[in-house]
């Protein structure tokens, strides 16, 4: 690469047709490359080189930018532009490729040679190749020498690799006549430029020494290829060999910057409470191929601006520990370029931290007779519940600072247990988040994950209160008897510390790795058995069982609620479907035998659906029997000659029907029961024979 002329670039390059930029001599640009000429450039000769010189390539550009470049450009480029497309449109087709068309096609362009310092792969969402670039110098295409598998041209130096290695004394001076004169008024307007960027001081001061210790002669490249300007003006620069005619080029362009913020600090009022800033330029210096723009900083406050997640910060009323965590971590993040993978993660924390309700609360309603008449609405019978509720509300007006009981309601399925939880939220005006645990075997769905990992995010009970944006809500930890366990830890000794009022206080999560104060929280859990929660969480709560409800209760909760509801549902009104409550014990009875009414709702909305399809054509609707009982073929038992004892279910379930045959002194059971239902059966026929 070195001859007696100075340093040479390789007179043959391999050419890397993009159309995504313009790379400049002195300037860093990523490429992404997906054609197929461009890919086995990058796997043939980037790829399997072994020396310096396998890495340099040519780029041509080819690019317009469609909302800034007119159709004023000079004729030499509309025509090569114009050509290079129905070109590559021509050999998509048709798959031709001529020398010739590729030699007409390079003759009037000039490029620019580059060193690729970096190679990713990538497959998705197709196979692809990310470049990073470094420009070198420019060159001039002299020969085509193939095509297949990519371009490779024999090119002739235009631009000295040495005048980025000469000291800036010994490059251009204010000596060399015209081209001293420009050279220095670029210099100048470069400087102004800079000192109107509102920029922290360290940066302004890096970037004034790396002006100093540019050659004048690099100045246009290296300028161009900072300010926002269009692809057409950057394509002319290129195409300025003459070193005079280049600064020509390009000083209009920084002219044109310099009035732009006259213009904006005029019009704008720069205010130290609200930095409006210009130009988004991150400490550490100029980042190989980032375009600096002089506009996007107002458009994208959110993702540029630190200060404005720093005021957040100070905003949010957090606790000193956490504000000391958020003030490092936003240091470390103002350090740290934004193409670092762990700036998005640290932008993702603090955004967390900023969003938690800290000191953020409800006031919570503590008038006993309005919440009494509201749970009466809300729900019939659950008197128990209703009971602990006015209890906790009365405590509350005497005590404020009361910490959130621990409740757990259990009781066999569709009885109200999640119902009644949201209505108790209603009722103190709090916010209401249902966390399902059915199938929960992780304990970091409890306490997060560590930042550390991939993915990261915290728990649950974070995420929950990030939710309803309040520090005091009521948590519904739903189905707490069906939690898993796991190789990755056991979520019901996660919740051990979240359902300690002597602990929760200061509860961890791994994510944010800072306490969070849960005692304002009111948790009501809620389980079909106790057998299977753990002893030392079970300990941990208030338990309040919620039995089945009895027949009477039944109908009273299916006119009060189920009845208008489906109704509702299904587009009827009272005058089109009346149910008796004589039926609706035929229904209970002899259709539905559970606990709670969710049979019962089923069953109701059969009936309106049935209806529903009599008034949509228009029949008039009858009283008939819809369908035989279920329970026909075992009520008829009861008329056979067999003694049949009724056994009562302590959970409100099934009632159990035993049956048994009596011969002499003898007594046969038909089903296995225990030793308690044999007494029971002796029972029987002691009465059965006294008759």
């Amino acid at each position: 690469m070195t001859s007696g002329g100075g340093i040479q670039i390789p007179s043959r390059l391999p050419l890397l047709l993009t159309h995504e930029g313009v790379l400049l001599p002195g300037s860093t640009v990523r490429f992404s490359v997906d054609s197929p000429r461009n890919m086995h450039l990058v796997s043939q000769r980037l790829l399997k080189g072994t020396s310096l010189k396998s890495t340099i390539i040519g780029v041509i550009p080819n690019t317009r930018d469609p909302e800034r470049d007119s159709d004023d450009c000079t004729s030499e480029h509309r025509v090569d532009k114009t050509y290079f497309v129905c070109y590559l449109l021509f050999n998509t087709i048709h798959s031709v490729h001529t020398l010739s068309h590729l030699l007409f096609l390079s003759s009037c362009r000039i490029g620019t040679a580059g060193i690729a310092v970096q190679v990713v792969g990538s497959n998705w969402p197709k196979p692809h190749y990310t470049l990073l670039i470094t420009g070198l110098c420019r060159f001039s295409v002299s020969s085509l020498l193939k095509e297949r598998p990519f371009v490779l041209a024999e090119v002739k130096q235009l631009d000295k690799l040495e005048q980025y290695t000469t000291p800036a004394r010994e490059g251009v001076t204010a000596e060399d006549g015209e081209l001293g004169e420009l050279s220095q008024k670029f210099y100048q307007a470069a400087v102004q430029l800079l000192g109107m960027l509102d920029m922290s001081v360290p940066v302004v001061a890096k970037f004034r020494r790396l002006l100093d210790s540019l050659p004048r002669e690099t100045l246009p490249d290296v300028v161009a290829s900072m300010i926002r300007t269009s692809n057409k003006e950057k394509l002319q620069v290129l195409d300025a060999v003459s070193l005079e005619e280049r600064f020509k080029k390009a000083l209009p362009m920084l002219t044109r910057q310099i009035e732009g913020l006259k213009l904006l600090q005029k019009t704008r009022k720069m205010s130290p409470d609200h930095e409006n800033r210009v130009l988004s330029v991150r400490k550490g210096g100029v980042f190989p191929g980032r375009q600096f723009s002089l506009e996007e900083e107002d458009e994208d406050d959110d993702g540029d601006d630190t200060a404005a997640i720093e005021r957040k910060v100070h905003g949010a009323n957090m606790p000193e520990a956490a504000l000391r965590i958020c003030l490092k971590e936003l240091k470390r993040l103002k350090k740290m370029p934004q193409s670092m993978p762990e700036y998005a993660l640290t932008r993702n924390y603090l955004d967390l931290m900023v969003e938690l309700p800290w000191s953020k609360s409800t006031k919570d309603c503590l008038d006993i007779r309005a919440a009494r008449t509201l749970l009466d609405n809300d729900h019939y019978a659950m008197d128990k519940l209703k009971r602990r509720v006015l209890e906790y509300l009365a405590v509350r007006q005497l005590k404020t600072s009361l910490k959130g009981p621990i409740l757990c309601f259990v009781g066999p399925p569709g009885v109200g247990k999640t119902s009644v939880g949201r209505s108790i939220a209603r009722t103190l005006g709090r916010e209401f988040h249902r966390i399902a645990l059915g199938g929960v075997c992780d304990q970091s769905d409890i306490r997060g994950h560590r930042r550390t990992y991939v993915g990261s995010m915290p728990g649950r009970i974070i995420n929950g209160l990030k939710t309803v944006g309040v520090n005091n809500p009521v948590f519904l930890l739903d189905e707490v008897d069906k939690l898993g366990k796991s190789l990755q830890g056991d979520p019901a000794a996660a919740l051990l510390e979240v359902l300690d009022p002597e602990q929760n206080h200061s509860f961890t999560d791994h994510y944010l790795n800072v306490a969070f104060d849960l005692s304002q929280v009111l948790f009501i859990a809620t389980a079909n058995t106790t057998a299977t929660i753990p002893p030392a969480l079970l300990d941990r709560m208030e338990v309040l069982q919620v039995p089945g409800y009895t027949q009477e209760e039944k109908v009273e909760i299916a006119h009060r609620h189920l009845i208008p509801n489906q109704l509702e549902q299904h587009g009827l009104t009272p005058q089109q479907l009346q149910i008796p409550q004589e039926s609706t014990q035929d229904i209970i009875s002899r259709y539905t035998r559970e606990a709670g009414v969710r049979s019962l709702e089923r069953k109701i909305g059969a009936i309106c659906r049935a209806v529903a399809v009599k008034v949509a054509e228009g029949h008039k609707v009858t009283k008939r029997d819809a369908s035989t009982p279920e329970d026909s073929a075992q009520q008829g038992k009861s008329q056979s000659s067999l003694c049949i004892c009724v056994l009562l279910c302590w959970d409100g379930g099934l009632t159990l029907y035993r049956q048994w045959m009596v011969s002499g002194k003898l007594l046969l059971v038909a089903s296995q029961i225990l030793s308690v239902y044999h007494l029971h059966a002796r029972l029987s026929l002691c009465y059965m024979f006294s008759d």
